[in-house]
């Protein structure tokens, strides 16, 4: 294949599963102070194998026309997943909700914390978060909303009342296998960007890539994931047949998505195949998946521009 041939996409599929997930809006006096909200608020939740919580930005809003906010200042949408299968998956995300909020949006200068979804379950975040306040907490309406104000050293911090929830998409994935790792990361850097301008998804990796895509189970009895060593380029000689990196690639990068529903979360991932497909020294665009063993919501990558087969399927991680 020439260097500048768009890359094949392999004959398979990204194994997406249920979540359940809030969604938030921080805002703030600016884009300076809301960046370090959202940076506060979606720490350590990359992934559900050792984080609370996989969350990230949706996207931002100006504040004002098509992209109001309750206060007509600028705000960031930030998801918050974690897994379906949980049994104890609401008690969890409220848990995960509240710490959130209350030791990283409400501790940072100038932010406020509005809910996104009205469900008929929700959350009472508001008035757990308001005990802060120390009894000097009370109730009002502001922006047309009825919240929480406490009382903090440099003002107020406004809060709604209740946070409410619903079942998401967590597991979208794409991997993109390159020649070398700065055009495995160039391929996922494009793809991220297009799928940031996607509404209603997150990338909850640094940047939005995954540099250390993981498999179930280890040798290790103590832990339940680690690396996904078929796929690991430096292992190919050493794991001869057991290898599955494709010759001549040289690094392969990941993007996870999680969304709103699958259907939302099917149409990013072709956004990010469409973006990447022509870097030079792109080979292969793959996914990883468990045979339907982790969850039943399939993302076929050849379904993305429908283009005929072109490659012979990549094995299943």
């Amino acid at each position: 294949m020439s260097e500048h041939e768009p890359a094949l996409i392999d004959d398979t599929y990204a194994e997406a599963f249920r979540s359940i997930y809030a969604e938030i809006l921080i805002t703030a006096r600016d884009r300076r102070w809301l960046d370090h909200a959202v940076v506060a608020a979606t720490g350590h939740a990359s992934s559900t194998i050792m984080c609370d919580c996989e969350a990230g930005v949706d996207r931002y809003l100006s504040g004002t026309g098509d992209e109001a906010t309750p206060d007509g200042r600028p705000g960031a949408i930030v998801q918050l997943h974690v897994p379906r299968f949980r049994k104890d998956r609401e008690p969890h995300l409220e848990k995960t909700l509240l710490a959130r909020i209350s030791q990283n949006v409400l501790t940072c200068a100038t932010a406020r914390c509005f809910n996104r979804i009205d469900s008929e379950q929700r959350f009472r975040i508001g008035k757990k978060t308001s005990y802060f306040g120390d009894g000097y907490q009370f109730r009002d309406e502001r922006f047309g909303r009825p919240v929480w104000v406490i009382p903090i050293m440099m003002g107020e911090f406004v809060l709604d009342r209740t946070f409410g929830f619903r079942d998401g998409i967590m597991g979208g994935n794409l991997w993109f296998m390159a020649s070398n790792e700065d055009t495995a990361l160039d391929a996922a850097e494009r793809a991220a960007e297009a799928i940031a301008a996607f509404p209603g998804v997150i990338m909850p990796f640094p940047g939005g890539i995954a540099s250390s895509g993981s498999k179930a189970g280890s040798r290790y009895r103590f832990l339940f994931a680690s690396t996904n060593h078929p796929f690991c380029p430096t292992l190919k000689d050493s794991l001869g047949e057991e290898s599955q990196v494709p010759d001549g690639v040289g690094s392969i990068s990941e993007i996870i998505i999680n969304g709103h529903d699958l259907e939302t979360v099917r149409q990013a991932t072709y956004a990010g195949i469409a973006a990447a497909r022509s870097v030079p020294g792109l080979k292969r665009i793959s996914a990883g998946n468990y045979g339907g063993r982790l969850g039943k919501n399939f993302i076929h990558l050849r379904e993305a521009s429908g283009h005929e087969a072109t490659a012979s399927a990549t094995p299943s991680a």
